[in-house]
């Protein structure tokens, strides 16, 4: 889809320093859990843009992303102000491969951000009768509530500091999807070698 307007229809807490944004859904606009968007608009007379991955399960009647806020930073700090309810930025997208392909066995590795992601596929892949299980590595839990709506679910989920030895406990020959920044994506791709999978079958967001 080309660079198109769309509303911020709400801008809600989940978790220290993040929020999640949930975006009107444009005309044309299909994308899968997992995949990112690019975001842009003028902050104080500066084009700003960035890539936000999908953290709904579908993007039906409107689509979710959420955002860690960086004080210093320009377009998180501005979007998560309460009163961007109702106003317009640009979309464009949606983009990569790491995503969800109706897979019925799931692993999902997620540091940080990319519990977005993780609890998005892990929701759509629940609804749709898959096997999910989700280790989550981050000191500060966000989606809590989502994630405990998983677990009644009936998927497994694991917040921990212990990714190697979960990996180890709970990697079964499923699709694996990692999201996270570069040495939670090292690590977690190491603890899947070393796990015995394959590195190269991972479905892999590096978010830098």
């Amino acid at each position: 889809m080309e660079k198109t307007e769309v509303t911020i229809e709400a801008v809600r807490e989940v978790g220290p320093d993040t929020v999640a944004v949930d975006l009107e859904t444009p005309e044309e606009f299909d994308a899968r859990p997992g995949q990112f968007v690019k975001l842009e608009t003028e902050v104080e007379g500066e084009h700003v843009s960035r890539f936000y991955t999908l953290s709904s399960p579908d993007v039906e009647g409107g689509f979710e992303i959420t955002i860690g806020i960086d004080p210093e930073g320009t377009l998180g700090p501005w979007i998560a102000d309460d009163d961007r309810e109702g106003e317009t930025v640009t979309v464009e997208g949606p983009y990569g491969s790491a995503y969800y392909e109706d897979e019925s066995e799931l692993l999902i590795l997620a540091g940080g951000p990319g519990v977005g992601p993780a609890v998005g596929i892990g929701e759509r892949a629940v609804e749709d009768g898959g096997d999910v299980t989700v280790v989550y590595c981050d000191d500060e839990p966000v989606h809590e509530d989502r994630l405990e709506a998983l677990r009644e679910a009936g998927a497994t989920v694991v917040v921990t500091d212990e990714l190697a030895d979960h990996v180890a406990s709970y990697y079964d020959g499923q699709q694996v999807f990692v999201y996270g920044f570069g040495e939670f994506v090292t690590d977690a791709l190491d603890a899947l070698e070393g796990a015995g999978g394959d590195p190269d079958g991972a479905k892999v967001e590096n978010f830098g």
